[in-house]
């Protein structure tokens, strides 16, 4: 990871005014043991940590390259493209800060995280998004997740909505970034949030930038900070004296270049080395054609061998094809004889059906009539039956109501008797009551 970037391990950046100022750390470990012991926590955790010192270093350049941005766009109000120098060491400064902290590569078959994957996945926050990445993956010049991510950030920056996506990225970093970045990165602290803010100036600028024809897939560029070296006096705060502080600067200025010096024989010497992998590459790649041009003369003439024996069995079977055709309009001259024997029995069968089927019908429609018949003669003979049990009923009441007048005849009898036997004596004065009497029963016996 540290032959990929520029991060100054050994010097603390910091910005005077619109001039980059450096200082070695070992200077100031040293200014801090001779400092009061009141001194901030920062300057000590500054001198300690390294991810903290390129926090730092990478926010200072970031905050003197958007303020150059800014500054030179409102005095010569022209719109920037590529060949505006510092806006092409804004994007390789963007570039490292979101490379810092990244994730490395845990396996062999597990794939190794970019920055394009970080912003490829902005859309799921960021839907509106979806149509820069779209863009990007169209691209047919751009072959890698580098030159991708690349095109994304200048895509964003003519749009102006960069600012917006970083400020949904800060928003749901805890969720949305770990995933990405090891403790510690620059996304995931407060300089992250910082860079966001800085990023919603750049808004105010008109970019026009040619992607297509910008080849986006080279290794990560070099900042020149010698546009940004202050050559005027410099008074740091530990030491009053100018001379001192000017020859500090100096020093440290050419520690600077010295370091960036270093860093640029390490990419020739890394580029050196891909070149000879390239080479030995490239030998291999023309051993293997070679090989192949034999493997392609050895296919051709086992083709030709197979196209003649291909030729003989064509010919074969169109022979057999012929024979099973012939068999088959015979086949099909006995299939049809049999067919039109079969046709007319099916015609005899089926007039058979109907006619069984009339006399079916008929014979069920009599029967329908039968049991319609049959179903009132039951109702006829049940209202008849009815009829009797009521008219038997009836005549079951008149012979209770017989017996009964009997009974009361009888009674009224009996008591006429009664009457007649105390009667006999005034027989004389009633001549004519015992025929009358003897009528009157007569009359009731009946």
């Amino acid at each position: 990871m540290a032959e990929e970037t520029i991060y100054l391990c050994n010097f603390r950046v910091s910005v005077d005014g619109d001039w980059l100022c450096l200082k070695e750390l070992a200077d100031v470990h040293l200014e801090m043991h001779e400092a009061p012991m009141d001194q901030g926590p920062d300057d000590d955790s500054d001198g300690r940590d390294p991810m903290t010192i390129e926090r730092a270093n990478l926010l200072n350049v970031s905050k003197l390259l958007i303020k150059e941005l800014i500054d030179s766009s409102l005095a010569h109000g022209r719109m920037l493209d590529d060949d505006y120098i510092p806006l092409q060491q804004f994007f390789v400064v963007l570039e490292h800060v979101l490379r810092h902290g990244l994730r490395p590569k845990k396996g062999i078959l597990s794939s190794k995280k970019e920055v394009w994957w970080v912003l490829e996945a902005i859309e799921k926050i960021a839907p509106e998004a979806g149509e820069i990445t779209t863009s990007v993956r169209e691209m047919p010049n751009i072959r890698t997740p580098l030159g991708r991510a690349r095109a994304w950030l200048r895509l964003a920056m003519m749009q102006k909505s960069l600012a917006d996506y970083f400020k949904q990225i800060m928003e749901l970093k805890e969720t949305f970034l770990p995933e990405f970045y090891e403790p510690g990165a620059f996304m995931l602290e407060e300089e992250g949030v910082v860079i966001a803010g800085l990023l919603v100036g750049l808004n105010v600028l008109d970019c026009n930038m040619c992607i297509k024809g910008e080849d986006l897939d080279q290794p990560m560029g070099v900042i020149d900070f010698s546009l940004y070296m202050k050559d005027g006096q410099y008074k740091s705060e530990e030491d009053g004296g100018e001379g001192d502080s000017k020859m500090a600067t100096i020093l440290d200025q050419k520690n600077y270049l010295e370091e960036l010096n270093r860093h640029l024989n390490a990419t020739v010497a890394n580029l050196q080395q891909k070149l000879e992998q390239v080479s030995a590459d490239n030998c291999l790649m023309k051993e293997d054609l070679a090989i192949s041009k034999n493997s392609l003369l050895a296919l051709q003439s086992e083709n030709e061998a197979l196209t003649a024996e291909r030729d003989s069995l064509l010919s074969g079977c169109q022979k057999q094809i012929e024979n099973a055709k012939q068999d088959l309009d015979a086949e099909r001259e006995t299939y049809q004889t049999s067919r039109a024997g079969l046709d007319t029995m099916y015609a005899e069968a089926k007039k058979k059906l109907d006619d069984e089927t009339k006399v079916r019908l008929d014979v069920e429609k009599e029967l329908e009539l039968q049991i319609a018949m049959k179903t009132e003669m039951e109702m006829a003979l049940r209202l008849l039956e009815k009829d009797i049990h009521q008219k038997q009923d009836t005549v079951v009441g008149l012979r209770t109501q017989l017996d009964d007048i009997k009974a009361i005849n009888l009674q009224l009898y009996n008591k006429l008797q009664l009457i007649g036997l105390s009667s006999e004596d005034s027989t004389l004065c009633l001549p004519c009551s015992a025929p009358a009497l003897a009528n009157y029963a007569s009359l009731l016996e009946y």
